[in-house]
C-alpha cells in the first residue's frame, strides 16, 4: 500500500496530474495512504469524507433522486461522488469509494461489497467488488488498496 501511494504521487507529480479523493466506507484511508507521501501537496488536491447521505448531496452534489434510487451502495452514487469531488476541487482524477465494510449487509447489498468510481477528463467509470465478510478492518483495506490502483491506472502509472 505505502510503496503504491509513493509510486502513485511521484507519477502524478512527473505528469502534472492533480488527484482528489471522495470516500465513504473508506473513511478518509486514500486520503491518509496519499498524504502519507512526502511530496504529496504537489498532486493532492483535496479528500472529501461523506459518510452520511446528506454529506453526499451537500458536498458532492449527489441527487438525491439517485441515492433514492440506488442506494448510497451503488455505481451510480460512486460515479457522482467522483464526479462531484473531482468538480468541487479542481483536480484532474478524483476515485470514490462507497460500500458495506460490516458488520452486516443484505441480500442485496453484501457485507463486503464496495462501489468504486473514478473520475477523469475522458468521463467517469464504476465497478463493484465483493470483496466478502473479511471483517471491517480488511475490507476498508482492501477498499482503499483499489481505490489506490485506480488512480494508478489512471495516471498511466
Amino acid at each position: 500500500m505505502l510503496l503504491s501511494a509513493a509510486r502513485l504521487v511521484r507519477e502524478a507529480t512527473a505528469q502534472g496530474i492533480t488527484l482528489a479523493t471522495a470516500e465513504s466506507c473508506t473513511g478518509g484511508m486514500v486520503a491518509a495512504a496519499i498524504t502519507d507521501v512526502p511530496g504529496s501537496s504537489v498532486p493532492f488536491l483535496a479528500g472529501y469524507v461523506t459518510y452520511s447521505n446528506a454529506a453526499k448531496r451537500v458536498t458532492l452534489g449527489v441527487p438525491a433522486a439517485l441515492l433514492d434510487q440506488f442506494g448510497a451502495v451503488s455505481e451510480p452514487v460512486a460515479a457522482a461522488m467522483a464526479t462531484g469531488a473531482r468538480a468541487a476541487s479542481g483536480a484532474l482524477v478524483a476515485v470514490s469509494t462507497t460500500g458495506i465494510a460490516g458488520p452486516g449487509g443484505s441480500e442485496f447489498k453484501p457485507e463486503g461489497r464496495v462501489c468504486f468510481g473514478l473520475a477523469t477528463p475522458a468521463g467517469v467509470e464504476t465497478e463493484t467488488i465483493d470483496f466478502g465478510a473479511l471483517g471491517r478492518d480488511r475490507v476498508r483495506a482492501a477498499a482503499r488498496d483499489h481505490a489506490l490502483a485506480l488512480l494508478l491506472r489512471a495516471v498511466g502509472a
